[in-house]
């Protein structure tokens, strides 16, 4: 009996010791459920990550152009000067044949004109073969003083009105006049042209120059000989071409007198 006790603690000790050996077994293989997570995919039953937020995108500027510059209108020049005026200090050789016609050329005071560059100026379009001197009647030479026959007085469109207006003639600030022994140049025309005239504005000056000094010579106003023709020098262009295309030439540059019909 006391055996049989004994023997029954031994195997009840050896149960419990086999039970509670550390077991050298392999690790179990993974199940179906057990799988490698794609890469970016969370393992179930971890917390997701807040994902980090990205920058508002700034838009982008469209691009800009610059501005077409405006074209600068041309000065036209105090509306009054002094009412004083400065000769030119310049003389040159007579130009042309036949009657040579002595001038001096005068520039109001506080216009903003050099009389000297002025001068300059006249005397090459009075010499200009396209101009009066191709009638070969006609010659003209600048003086700086002792006598003189006519002066070419570039002045404010107030003095202009006054000095043409003292003969009767209405130049309303605008345009020249032909009185006495002066030429009266307006100087708003010298600075800006006309609004009629599309040439350059050394193209009329010398039709200012060469309409007024046309008058001295005996030469009347014309009027546009026909459509796409040029304006004659004795036309007043400033009033309209009447089909007629800008000329500031009484010559073409090859002699032709470049004549319309007489205006009564």
């Amino acid at each position: 009996m006391l055996t049989a006790l004994v023997a029954s603690v031994l195997l009840l000790g050896v149960a419990a010791f086999a039970l509670n050996r550390p077991s050298d077994a392999p690790a179990p293989a993974a199940t179906a459920q057990a799988r490698v997570a794609p890469p970016g995919e969370q393992s179930p039953g971890t917390a997701p990550a807040t994902p980090t937020p990205t920058g508002t995108p700034t838009p982008t500027a469209p691009p800009t152009t610059a501005p077409t510059p405006t074209p600068t209108a041309p000065d036209p020049g105090p509306t009054k000067g002094s009412g004083t005026f400065s000769t030119a200090p310049a003389s040159a050789k007579a130009v042309g044949r036949g009657t040579v016609r002595r001038y001096r050329v005068e520039v109001e005071d506080g216009i903003g004109i050099d009389a000297a560059s002025a001068a300059a100026q006249i005397h090459g379009i009075l010499g200009d073969r396209r101009g009066w001197t191709n009638d070969h009647k006609n010659g003209f030479q600048l003086v700086a003083g002792g006598s003189y026959d006519f002066t070419v007085k570039i002045a404010s469109p107030a003095t202009v009105d006054k000095i043409c207006g003292a003969s009767g003639l209405d130049t309303h600030g605008e345009v020249n006049c032909n009185v006495g022994n002066q030429v009266l140049v307006n100087s708003k025309r010298w600075n800006t042209g006309s609004p009629q005239f599309s040439g350059p504005i050394d193209e009329y000056r010398a039709l200012i120059v060469n309409h007024e000094v046309g008058h001295r010579i005996g030469h009347g106003h014309e009027t546009c000989p026909g459509p796409g023709k040029p304006a004659p020098a004795m036309m007043q262009q400033i009033y309209g071409l009447k089909g007629c295309t800008p000329n500031a030439w009484p010559y073409s540059a090859d002699g032709t007198y470049l004549s319309g019909p007489a205006v009564p």
